[in-house]
């Protein structure tokens, strides 16, 4: 599956709410962004941009996936059905 082109920051920190992430703080043009798992505590911090670079976007899902225990197609097609 191939990575949404036209997503934003902002937008990407919603969808992650399907993961339990919530938004803990910003500083300037990044999210700060927190999960608690039975598998520990995650943090995730995004830019704000407009629309987010894919090689970020790529580098995000990685971090996502490996947290998870998923593979990178699994998360992707949990968060973009």
């Amino acid at each position: 599956m191939k990575l949404p082109r036209d997503l934003s920051g902002n937008a990407l920190a919603k969808i992650l709410r399907s993961l339990d992430y919530r938004i803990t703080r910003q500083s300037g043009s990044h999210i700060r962004l927190t999960t608690t798992t039975p598998s520990g505590e995650h943090h995730l911090t995004i830019p704000a941009h407009n629309p987010l670079k894919i090689g970020t976007l790529a580098a995000i899902i990685a971090d996502i996936a490996t947290h998870h225990g998923l593979t990178r197609e699994e998360l992707l097609k949990q968060l973009f059905p």
